[in-house]
């Protein structure tokens, strides 16, 4: 049986396509160090009215809009140290500030200030947060205090 970390190579290779593919295609701003689903949407109306920070990451089915309905360009702001879940909507002109967490399915209508947690259809600060760690994870949450070993086994 195989392990899922032997197509991690895979899903690395096939996550830069991806990202090289927004940048090019739709003019997506991406740092290097970001993090971006294969099924997430970015409605782009022009080059790099959509940037995205350092150590972010947005999650699936996420949809990211810089074209309002009348065809006006607006750009979108997302910080670093973000993280984006899955279902969310960032409707155009919103900027994100820095380590942000965006629940899941949350339409955020209005710029978020930085170092919050936001929920809610529309979206509003649901709880302030200091020290929130890369890729939006929590300090306090269970999976940064355990430490890991390596698992490989000896023949």
């Amino acid at each position: 049986m195989r392990s899922l970390n032997q197509i991690r190579r895979l899903r690395h290779w096939l996550l830069a396509i991806r990202r090289r593919t927004l940048m090019l295609r739709q003019g997506v701003k991406i740092d290097p160090s970001a993090q971006v689903s294969l099924s997430a949407h970015f409605v782009s109306g022009a080059r790099e009215t959509i940037a995205i920070g350092a150590q972010t990451l947005v999650a699936f089915k996420v949809m990211i809009l810089s074209r309002d309905s009348e065809g006006a360009v607006k750009p979108v702001s997302i910080g670093a140290q973000c993280f984006i879940g899955g279902g969310a909507v960032i409707l155009p002109g919103v900027s994100i500030g820095d380590r942000c967490i965006v629940g899941a399915g949350a339409v955020v209508a209005d710029n978020m200030p930085s170092d919050c947690i936001v929920a809610g259809n529309p979206a509003k600060v649901v709880r302030e947060c200091r020290g929130i760690l890369a890729y939006g994870r929590l300090p306090e949450a269970p999976i940064n205090n355990i430490r890991f070993r390596d698992t490989k086994r000896s023949s």
